[in-house]
């Protein structure tokens, strides 16, 4: 009996690591759906012209479309100069090579390792697996660039409090509507609250099992 209950233990713990799906820690990127046009203007390479173009823009539902207005301008020494302060997370399970090679200091080989562990379940078997390839402060570096989509259905608080731009009424009110049967109930409830493109960058991170 009492082996039983080891083996159970090590069960729900291994799925309570399963469960945990949040966006990497963020000290020091600028979010370009978020910033304000002040915090863009310091961005280096941004002029005038891009911050309104950036700001017109919102919201990206991915770094591609934002790509592809700033490189239109900016030349690639420069672009890689502008990410290492102001990127929007690539979704772990669906970037595509190209995306994560726009990562600054990202190349072939680490882009492959980044693909290699797919499905990601959360941000913390990101970092495992990403451990073994480099020091702790790398993967700190790299984290910042990535999310993996959360499971509305068993998100914690915590997790929902991960998303960019998300305060204590709208993890609340991704709490209210559970059990979600679907998205298309996602986009409806919480369409109740903010306009239909605050719901589609919210959606960016969220997912129904």
């Amino acid at each position: 009996m009492r082996h039983f209950f080891v083996v159970s233990a090590i069960i729900l713990l291994a799925f309570a690591d399963v469960a945990e799906a949040q966006v990497g820690t963020n000290e020091t990127l600028l979010n370009p759906n978020l910033a304000s046009e002040e915090d863009l203007l310091a961005a280096p390479g941004l002029s005038e012209q891009l911050v309104e173009a950036i700001i017109r823009g919102r919201p990206f539902r991915g770094i591609s479309p934002l790509h592809d207005l700033l490189s239109a301008t900016l030349g690639e020494a420069q672009l890689e100069e502008l990410y290492r302060h102001l990127w929007l997370p690539l979704n772990l399970n669906t970037a595509s090579r190209e995306t994560i090679l726009l990562i600054p200091g990202i190349g072939n080989r680490m882009a492959h390792e980044f693909e290699e562990y797919r499905a990601y379940v959360n941000i913390a078997q990101f970092r495992r697996e990403m451990g073994k390839y480099v020091d702790d402060d790398e993967v700190a570096r790299m984290e910042q660039y990535v999310f993996v989509p959360m499971d509305l259905n068993t998100a914690t608080e915590e997790d929902f409090h991960t998303i960019p731009g998300m305060g204590n009424r709208m993890v609340h009110e991704f709490m209210e509507y559970r059990p979600y049967a679907r998205i298309e109930v996602f986009r409806r409830e919480i369409g109740k609250y903010v306009d239909d493109d605050e719901v589609a960058r919210l959606e960016r991170y969220v997912e129904v099992r």
